[in-house]
């Protein structure tokens, strides 16, 4: 499973990259505020919404402490995305939130 840092997140965003973020959580969590841009399909969903996802782009996974968001990306994997783990999920981003 590829991963990275929330650290390695960020950067890659202040650089102006267009990342494609999936936050994993569930909706009352994602109220509390979730990385700009990010799309929420919560865990539980993750197997029935993955037709709207892209096999040709990359998705970084994210979670509260990258668990899920691990789940999800060894899921996601196995059926054939380009995924990558966000190591320490939410607890770890230091960056913007909306």
């Amino acid at each position: 499973m590829k991963e990275m840092t929330a650290k390695e997140v960020e950067t890659l965003m202040n650089e102006g990259k267009l990342l494609n973020i999936i936050d994993v959580r569930e909706v009352d969590e994602v109220a509390d505020g979730k990385i700009p841009g990010a799309i929420n399909i919560p865990l539980g969903l993750v197997e029935f919404r993955m037709h709207e996802l892209d096999k040709s782009k990359e998705y970084i996974m994210v979670c509260r402490s990258g668990g899920r968001s691990g789940r999800a990306t060894e899921f996601l994997e196995d059926q054939g995305y380009n995924v990558i783990n966000m190591q320490g999920g939410m607890l770890s981003w230091e960056g913007k939130e909306e």
